[in-house]
């Protein structure tokens, strides 16, 4: 028994903000940001009473429509996320409720960039166990709540975005291996320092802007060049796959150079990498499923895929799966 992706879908904010509109917020430029990222423009949630459930939920929405079944066949849903709504109850919770799957039970998944592999493998072994049929694994983050607008090294790069896919049982194609790390040192490096149990919300740490994100740009970037690059080919290795045997490599969309060096590390060509993060920027946990979502009129039951994703922590990972459905 296998976990196949049987359905994909994604929901993007309406409200577009272009490398030319930060240019008039902080010392930046277009040139500047499409040499280094790749990135044009990223899509922002600017209603003040909608969080990341709710784009979440119309994902999930479209996702059964897709598929043509009811909320109430759910079993559950993993939300990778870490722009929760709240501490709690958790998003899986307010999504589950907001879209009626009133059977199932979920839980929040928080791994950054690479939250939705880790979610994504998580929900196959449910699968897999026999006792789940109908899976929901969704990748959302409202990455405008927790972004300095002041702080150019960070503002340019995120955008908001929600995707979803479902899983359910198949005796070929599907997830067939994954290879997943975390370094807490990676912590030094890139993280939101206050919010949580070791630095609570105080006068004191908003002053700080210590609810933001915070990197130290160089040390990610080479963490993040090193990982996803040798982790991708590592899964090609240990499953025989020749660069000719793999269909798609769909990579965290966090910088074209990143996605560059594990596309040649694979050895690859160009055209069989899924790349959107000019329209989208860095949506964290969205940013793989939105690429699915983007190209699945192309994908072919068979395809041999390859996701991988580096994420701040650090987290990072890649999964091997063989694509279930035809599309046209």
């Amino acid at each position: 028994m296998r976990a196949a992706i049987t359905s994909v879908a994604g929901y993007l904010p309406d409200d577009v903000l272009s490398n030319a509109d930060l240019e008039k917020m902080v010392d930046t430029n277009d040139e500047w940001i499409r040499s280094r990222t790749g990135i044009e423009e990223r899509r922002i949630l600017k209603d003040p009473t909608k969080a990341t459930s709710d784009m979440g939920a119309e994902a999930v929405k479209t996702l059964l429509e897709k598929r043509g079944i009811d909320a109430t066949e759910i079993d559950l849903v993993i939300v990778a996320t870490v722009t929760a709504d709240m501490h709690f109850p958790s998003t899986a919770n307010l999504i589950a409720h907001k879209v009626g799957a009133v059977n199932s039970w979920g839980f929040d998944l928080s791994a950054a960039c690479s939250g939705f592999i880790f979610a994504l493998t998580t929900g196959a072994k449910f699968i897999e166990s026999g006792q789940y049929k109908k899976v929901v694994i969704v990748g959302a983050d409202k990455m405008s709540s927790i972004i300095d607008y002041t702080d150019r090294t960070t503002c340019i790069l995120f955008g908001d975005g929600a995707a979803a896919v479902l899983l359910e049982p198949t005796e070929s194609h599907g997830i067939i291996d994954h290879k997943l790390h975390v370094d807490g040192n990676g912590a030094n490096f890139l993280r939101q320092k206050a919010g949580g149990s070791l630095f609570p919300p105080t006068h004191e740490t908003v002053e700080n802007k210590d609810h933001v994100i915070w990197q130290d740009g160089q040390p990610v970037f080479k963490a993040a060049v090193k990982g996803m690059a040798d982790v991708s080919y590592d899964i090609m290795q240990r499953n025989n796959l020749a660069p000719d045997d793999v269909a798609w490599l769909v990579p965290h969309q966090a910088n074209l150079r990143i996605i560059d060096a594990t596309q040649r590390r694979m050895g690859l060509p160009k055209e069989k990498v899924m790349i959107n993060i000019q329209k989208y920027g860095n949506t964290t946990a969205a940013t793989i499923p939105l690429c699915l979502r983007d190209w699945e009129s192309q994908l072919k039951a068979g395809d041999n895929i390859i996701l991988a994703a580096f994420g701040g922590g650090f987290t990072w990972g890649a999964v091997y799966l063989q694509w279930a459905y035809d599309t046209h």
